[in-house]
């Protein structure tokens, strides 16, 4: 039998996903229409990545 460990579990990047899904889903229900492939990126901060891993 396998040793028992805690049940809390975490999984850092699975975590970062849910957070920046929560964040779209947030913004989406906030819009009058859909949001635009620009607004998206804005929502999930695809700008600041890029210019972190260019830095």
């Amino acid at each position: 039998m396998a040793p028992v460990r805690g049940t809390a579990v975490q999984d850092h990047v699975a975590l970062a996903e849910i957070e920046l899904c929560g964040e779209l889903i947030i913004a989406a229900s906030a819009a009058e229409e859909r949001l635009s492939p620009e607004s998206i990126d804005e929502v999930l901060r695809v700008a600041e990545e890029r210019e972190a891993r260019a830095g």
